[in-house]
C-alpha cells in the first residue's frame, strides 16, 4: 500500500507520499479544514536546507551557519580542522557557571563551521531500512575527572537518523565498563527508535 508521512511542527507541516495523488489529496483535506497555504515542494524547513535529487535527498544548514558567523563577527576569521580541541576540556558544567573557556569553545565550534560549509546528510532512496547502530567510549579520556566520553549513532540502512555524544555521569573502573556504558545508551535509543 501506499505510505503518507506527515511531520508537523507547531504551526510547520510537511508531508510526503510513496502517491503523488495521495499528497494532493491530503493538502486539499487540510486547506478545507484549515487556512493555510503551501509552499510546493520542500526546499527549507526549520533551517534546514533541503536538496531533492532523483536518487535521495541532501539536507544541509550551509545558510543557517553563514547567518550565525555574520551574526557574532566571525565570517572573516580562520578556520578549525576540528570541532573540539581535546587538549583543553571543559572542567564545569557551562549551565551552571560560564566562562571564558566555554566561549572559546563556541568559536572554536563556529570556526571550525566555517572550514566546512557544506557538510550535507545524504539520504539515498535506494537504501534498506534495517536499522544498525554504533557506540563506543574513550575510556578515562577527560583526565581531570575521569569520566568518559561515550558516544552513538543509529541509522536506517545508511541514513543517519540518530546520534548522542555525552559524558558518562559516573567514572568507569575499567574500558570495558565505559565500553557496555556506551552500549546499553546506544540501545537505550534504538529502542526508542523501534517503538516509534
Amino acid at each position: 500500500g501506499d505510505i503518507l508521512l506527515v511531520r508537523i511542527y507547531v504551526d510547520d507541516i510537511i508531508f510526503g507520499s510513496t502517491n503523488k495523488d495521495l499528497c494532493k489529496y491530503f493538502e486539499k483535506l487540510m486547506k478545507d479544514k484549515f487556512q493555510m497555504s503551501s509552499m510546493g515542494e520542500l526546499i527549507f524547513f526549520l533551517g534546514l536546507q533541503v536538496k531533492q535529487k532523483k536518487d535521495g535527498i541532501f539536507i544541509s544548514q550551509d545558510k543557517y551557519v553563514v547567518k550565525i558567523l555574520r551574526k557574532f563577527g566571525l565570517r572573516d576569521g580562520k578556520s578549525a580542522s576540528t570541532p573540539i580541541d581535546i587538549e583543553k576540556p571543559l572542567l564545569k558544567d557551562p549551565d551552571v557557571t560560564p566562562k571564558a573557556s566555554h566561549l572559546h569553545v563556541v568559536k572554536r565550534i563556529f570556526r571550525y563551521l566555517k572550514g566546512k560549509p557544506h557538510l550535507d546528510l545524504w539520504y539515498p532512496k535506494d537504501s534498506p531500512f534495517d536499522l544498525v547502530a554504533y557506540s563506543d567510549s574513550d575510556y578515562d579520556g577527560a583526565s581531570l575527572d575521569r569520566k568518559s566520553t561515550i558516544g552513538g549513532c543509529q541509522f536506517l540502512g545508511c541514513r543517519l537518523i540518530s546520534w548522542q555524544c555525552k559524558k558518562q555521569t559516573v567514572m568507569a573502573t575499567s574500558s570495558t565498563e565505559a565500553e557496555h556504558v556506551a552500549a546499553a545508551s546506544c540501545c537505550a535509543q534504538v529502542l526508542w527508535i523501534q517503538n516509534q
